[in-house]
């Protein structure tokens, strides 16, 4: 009953993981800098989420290894997840610093809103496929006898 717990965490904090990172409009940046990121105010405090499935992918990954069933898939999942939260830290997080959080425009703008969206856009691939390394970790440790 516990491994069931622990997987169904493992793929749910994983799937809202995924949620979090939104699609940008592009015509949004034309119109006004800034105004197109004062409506993901207060998203920064889903970013638990990221932390959960983190947390929730290291015991999977644990008691996989354990079992000795589809561990690599749980590990892929937990260092897919690590490696989000390390794209968030390197880049997004100090082009949010480095903009007040989109209120200022500074002169290196341009850069660093290219560099916004391409973090997001990779932590978005590194968190589907996350999502599936979890996913298959589940399906493939249910299918193996016991």
């Amino acid at each position: 009953m516990a491994l069931r717990l622990i997987q169904f965490l493992a793929i749910m904090l994983t799937a809202l993981a995924l949620i979090s990172l939104r699609c940008r409009i592009r015509w949004q940046w034309r119109r006004q800098p800034t105004s197109a990121q004062q409506i993901y105010a207060g998203w920064a405090l889903f970013g638990i989420v990221l932390f959960g499935a983190l947390a929730a992918n290291l015991p999977h990954t644990i008691v996989l290894c354990r079992l000795g069933r589809s561990f690599g898939y749980a590990l892929a999942s937990f260092l897919l997840i690590a490696a989000n939260v390390a794209i968030f830290f390197v880049w997004t997080f100090p082009t949010n610093q480095a903009t007040n959080n989109w209120i200022v425009v500074p002169s290196n703008w341009n850069k660093l809103r290219i560099q916004w969206e391409y973090s997001h856009a990779a932590s978005a691939v590194v968190t589907f496929a996350a999502l599936v390394c979890v996913v298959i970790a589940v399906l493939r440790q249910r299918s193996q006898p016991r």
